[in-house]
């Protein structure tokens, strides 16, 4: 799925709808996502399987953060505590699930660095915390003990990254259990259309919303925290919000699928204008080495419903093109995720009749506009419930 710079040009037709538009859907309480029984099967289905891969995502991420804690030569680390010949040989041969994909999600949060989760890892209480730590690990590991001194930030370096780590896993937890939440709701008759999945979602958000993020490690038989509860991390603000961030929005440029010329400045040198996340990004899972969309399509393709699959089967190539149509598919996913979290995250009720808290709506509706407007908006529209309506 290799993204592309939205500002500039691009082959297919302009995004649909247009930013008046989707300002408009969202002040409205509508879904971005045009409603289709075929938009339903897509989003339920691909967000079914996603929860089934981020369950594992979530369980290896955290004993990652927790049991390969400051391990200089994690070379385990994917095998989740359970190193035996059957289980490496799968892994060498690939047949497993992909966490590398989690790790590039992972690094994405980490080098963008937004909200409260990154500005507690700059303060003093967060470095007084890596101290004590750092103290007990030195005094048992030789090689660290060594670095520390030629490289004193080196450690303090890897705590946060291993507390990011650890704080994508718990979000990760939540979201898989929604997801899967979700097609089972979809089973029952629960939710039967776009607006009322992405009203699933909203309540699943915001029931969430102040869920505690904290993370402590043991080192030599004590117990250290590294996000203590005192530091009052919760779920939507300080991690859920910097994700849609991260991996939603900005993302990273995948080098080998698209070409950039440096000198032309191709890639801003600002990290807050990177526009190649996965609203952003381009339906190409080359299923190339490293390449990390494709291999999230390969995890959820060992995990598709089977109502989801034999719709694929009946679609263009078959079978042969079927990681594309997951990758499609995923993006209208991800449109209604960011739809929920946008409508749960309101300023003000949008039934409001105040027009000061009005005005904070239109604008907090406008600063989203603002970044998706540009993204692949084309996917949003109603072309497939056309096609329902020609089969029927």
């Amino acid at each position: 799925m290799a993204s592309l710079n939205p500002g500039r040009s691009r082959t297919r037709q302009a995004p649909i709808p247009i930013a008046a538009e989707l300002e408009r859907r969202l002040l409205a309480g509508e879904t971005l996502l045009a409603e289709s029984p075929t938009h339903l099967l897509e989003v339920v289905g691909v967000l079914e399987s996603y929860g089934e891969v981020l369950d594992a995502y979530s369980i290896n991420l955290v004993y990652q953060a927790e049991k390969q804690f400051l391990n200089p030569l994690p070379i385990f680390k994917f095998l989740d505590g359970d190193p035996s010949l059957a289980r490496i040989w799968r892994h060498l041969n690939h047949d497993r699930i992909n966490f590398e994909y989690a790790e590039y999600c992972q690094k994405a949060m980490f080098w963008h660095g937004t909200g409260g989760l990154d500005a507690y890892l700059d303060t003093d209480a967060f470095r007084q915390g890596c101290a004590a730590i750092i103290r007990c690990k030195t005094r048992r590991d030789p090689l660290l003990g060594l670095l520390h001194p030629l490289f004193p930030d080196f450690l303090i370096e890897l705590i946060r990254s291993a507390a990011t780590t650890h704080a994508l896993g718990q979000f990760w937890r939540v979201m898989s259990d929604l997801f899967l939440d979700l097609a089972r709701a979809e089973r029952d008759g629960r939710v039967g259309s776009i607006a009322q999945l992405v009203d699933f979602l909203m309540d699943g958000l915001v029931a969430a919303a102040a869920q505690p993020i904290t993370y402590a490690v043991e080192v030599a038989g004590q117990r250290f925290w590294v996000l203590p509860p005192e530091a009052a991390l919760t779920f939507l603000v300080d991690v859920a919000v910097p994700y849609v961030e991260a991996v939603f929005l900005r993302g990273m440029p995948f080098l080998g699928t698209v070409s950039f010329n440096a000198q032309a400045q191709q890639i801003s040198p600002d990290q807050s204008r990177f526009a190649y996340g996965a609203l952003y990004a381009d339906p190409l899972p080359t299923m190339g080495a490293g390449i990390p969309p494709s291999l999230l399509m390969q995890d959820m393709y060992r995990h598709l419903p089977e109502p989801l699959h034999h719709w694929y089967r009946q679609q263009g190539r078959g079978e042969g093109d079927v990681r594309v149509k997951i990758c499609a598919s995923f993006q209208k996913a991800m449109f209604c995720v960011t739809n929920a979290a946008i409508k749960g995250t309101f300023p003000h009720p949008l039934h409001s009749t105040d027009e000061q808290q009005l005005q904070a709506n239109r604008a907090y509706a406008a600063a989203w506009v603002e970044r998706l407007s540009h993204a692949r908006t084309d996917c949003l529209s109603d072309e497939s419930a056309a096609e329902d309506g020609s089969r029927s």
